[in-house]
């Protein structure tokens, strides 16, 4: 079963991520205390472990997951196009995905080849907007259904 293995936020925009145990998500706030949690279809991002480390494979480097500046670091799942519309519960937090996330020059600065890396395959993560309020923390499970 998919669980979070990780969460991150940044509170400025180009600042580094700052690793949490837990966090509240709001549908205000995304994860709160971070820059880009603005209500709407790109306010909180899923990256897949699994892909993450197929990024790495590609690159021969250990990167860590945090250089994808993604919000939630999700272990035993694959992400694709057929995730789109789905929603996803962790705990009380209902999330809707709404699409891929699309990798941007700030990949290619931070590593040579790391945009490229992560173009194919959803390797990027996906894009999601919260629908309902909660607390989440590392080792909860995910919960996945189709929007009703």
């Amino acid at each position: 079963m998919p669980t979070v293995a990780a969460i991150a936020f940044k509170a400025k925009k180009n600042a580094p991520m700052q690793l949490l145990n837990t966090s509240q998500v709001t549908c205000a706030k995304g994860i709160v205390g971070d820059v880009y949690g603005r209500p709407g279809k790109r306010q909180v991002t899923l990256l897949s472990k699994q892909q993450w480390q197929t990024v790495c494979e590609q690159m021969e480097l250990p990167l860590v997951w945090t250089v994808r500046r993604a919000n939630i670091l999700i272990d035993d799942i694959i992400f694709s196009a057929e995730d789109v519309g789905k929603q996803v519960q962790i705990g009380q937090l209902i999330l809707e995905i709404t699409g891929e996330t699309d990798p941007c020059n700030k990949m290619e600065l931070a590593y040579s080849g790391l945009r490229q890396a992560l173009e194919p395959d959803w390797r990027g993560g996906v894009t999601c907007r919260v629908l309902q309020d909660g607390e989440i923390h590392i080792g909860d499970k995910l919960l996945f259904s189709n929007a009703s």
